[in-house]
């Protein structure tokens, strides 16, 4: 499947999707997925660039995949939201006329919104002093964005070192920090749709819900106004802290946060060995009637799958769907696919994002 950006191919390499992931699921008895698609253009959110000197200035630059040293310059970036092509300019002239801002700035990081907060990382090969500060303060101000300044050890932050996200789910816009340098979902859009389908899938329930991989809570939320309480767990220290402000700035409060893998919970539930982490947890106070899993690309590994076997229902989003495919093979003696769903989180390229309903046979 081609990964060059261009709007007349789309509904074909959509279509090309959703063959695939008809055929990895049909040994397992899969319903017709429901197809949600993306904008064709402006669809992402962040966008990463390094940076590229020729005739003495700097700019934007791309690389073909293995290609390190034939640079693909650019001025915008049609698949980026319409506020990082508004920002690269405005970026681009702050710089040609700041040595304090340009001075061995190698790399760009774009953070954006759909509701239209941004921010901006530059990363330096230098350290940074007051000269840069005070032009990368003027800049802040300028744009109407936060900057994060990264040098070797180091980290300015000018403005929030997070940017602020609103979605809309289940009729209730839910508010979430997406930090500097944590995973966030690229496409906003798609994941709204995501969200969603995920709300109505696992419906209205008076039992608990168990979450892995739970990251800043992108999930969480909403999901928490569907059951009775929520455990949920994530590795990541920068996601739980976002998770954490996420939950109490969204008054959330069903919600009981764990920083454990996903392998770690699974010792726990199963009494291998304790965790300190879990003092003042009472595991055998939840009544969890589904667990809400969205894995790395390698999926759940053995453990965790057998894990979730013992759930009446499985709520499952995946960025592999060959990986999911797998998964859902270990759990098909007892679990059938009563929903599923393809998500176009990745235009114009192979990767996709596909979400499935396990309930027990």
């Amino acid at each position: 499947m081609s990964s060059v950006y261009d709007p007349t191919t789309y509904t074909a390499q959509l279509e090309a999707k959703v063959e695939r992931l008809r055929a990895l699921l049909a040994p397992f008895g899969a319903p017709e997925p429901a197809v949600f698609d993306s904008p064709r253009e402006h669809y992402r959110l962040r966008a990463e660039f390094r940076l590229w000197r020729e005739n003495e200035q700097r700019h934007y630059a791309m690389f073909a995949p293995g290609e390190k040293h034939q640079a693909i310059l650019i001025d915008d970036f049609p698949i980026a939201s319409q506020r990082i092509n508004q920002l690269m300019p405005q970026l681009k002239a702050a710089w040609q006329a700041s040595s304090a801002l340009s001075f061995k700035l190698f790399q760009v990081e774009f953070l954006t919104t759909l509701a239209g907060d941004a921010m901006i990382t530059l990363c330096y090969h230098r350290p940074l002093d007051e000269h840069w500060e005070a032009a990368a303060r003027q800049l802040a101000t300028d744009l109407g964005v936060s900057i994060i300044g990264r040098s070797k050890g180091k980290r300015v932050v000018i403005g929030r070192d997070y940017a602020v996200e609103e979605l809309a789910v289940g009729g209730r816009t839910f508010r979430y920090r997406q930090p500097e340098g944590a995973f966030t979902q690229p496409n906003g859009t798609v994941n709204q749709k995501m969200l969603n389908w995920a709300y109505e899938a696992l419906g209205e329930r008076e039992d608990d819900l168990l979450e892995l991989y739970c990251g800043n809570g992108n999930f969480t939320l909403p999901l928490a106004t569907r059951v009775r309480k929520v455990l949920a767990t994530e590795i990541s220290k920068t996601s739980v802290n976002a998770a954490l402000h996420n939950l109490d700035d969204n008054g959330v409060d069903n919600v009981r946060l764990v920083r454990l893998s996903a392998e770690e919970l699974t010792e726990a539930l199963n009494e291998v060995r304790p965790f300190r982490r879990l003092e003042g947890i009472d595991l055998k106070s939840y009544a969890f009637g589904s667990v809400f899993v969205d894995p790395p690309r390698a999926g759940m590994d053995p453990d965790t799958c057998e894990l979730t076997r013992r759930f009446d229902n499985i709520l499952y989003i995946s960025c592999n769907p060959e990986t999911l495919a797998a998964n859902i093979e270990q759990l098909s003696d007892t679990h059938r696919i009563e929903r599923c769903a393809l998500f176009d989180q990745f235009p114009y390229t192979h990767h996709m994002e596909s979400g499935v309903l396990l309930v027990r046979r």
